[in-house]
């Protein structure tokens, strides 16, 4: 039992890293899917033993620094410079920067991720009609309080070769963030002056 739980530690980081190195190699944002591709490629037996998304979005960080450099530095400036185009396109509807474009750890398949306040969602698509931009609409879930499950509606369209995904909240909205997919804690946002100094500061 006590030779079992020395080895448990490493198992986890094992899992984490393997874990991270799928998410970025093969663009998978699903934490869940990346950690069961992980688990098989590893030959694991079943396991509780599973890392976290906090520990395993840190174990991406390390990967990109460690593997990919400054080509990731120079990545995620590039992305950051799309999502201040965008916003400011979209400022009307109080654009805020979330996801890992933010965050820092977008990879080649990362999307854009904004979140837009309005009093009717369909502003958005008006907008996005006016401005002649091909969308398809989706929907993005989000788990609240008690296990509460509240969708909201998306837009999806291409800038240049750049995937940007617009999530319309109602205005009052902007008052709360939703729970993070990596630690359940209010997601982080950013307005555009916060976004631009970012971008400075890189």
């Amino acid at each position: 039992m006590r030779v079992k739980s020395l080895l448990e530690p490493q198992v986890r980081l094992q899992i984490a890293q393997v874990t991270a190195r799928i998410m970025v190699q093969e663009g998978i944002n699903d934490y869940q899917m990346a950690k069961n591709k992980a688990v098989a490629q590893l030959g694991i037996p079943h396991t509780k033993n599973l890392p976290s998304n906090s520990e395993i979005e840190a174990e991406v960080l390390i990967y990109q620094r460690l593997f990919l450099g400054e080509s990731h530095t120079h990545h995620i400036r590039k992305l950051r410079e799309v999502a201040i185009k965008a916003m400011r396109l979209f400022q009307e509807f109080s654009p805020r920067l979330v996801g890992s474009v933010l965050q820092g750890t977008a990879h080649q398949h990362s999307e854009v991720q904004l979140h837009l306040f309005t009093a009717a969602p369909e502003n958005v698509a008006f907008f996005l009609m006016k401005q002649e931009i091909p969308y398809e609409m989706g929907e993005k879930k989000y788990r609240q309080a008690a296990q509460q499950v509240i969708t909201f509606p998306s837009y999806h369209f291409m800038a240049g070769e750049q995937a940007i995904s617009l999530v319309v909240f109602a205005e009052n909205d902007i008052r709360w963030s939703p729970p993070s997919p990596i630690d359940n804690k209010p997601m982080r946002r950013a307005d555009l002056r916060a976004v631009e100094a970012l971008l400075q500061a890189s």
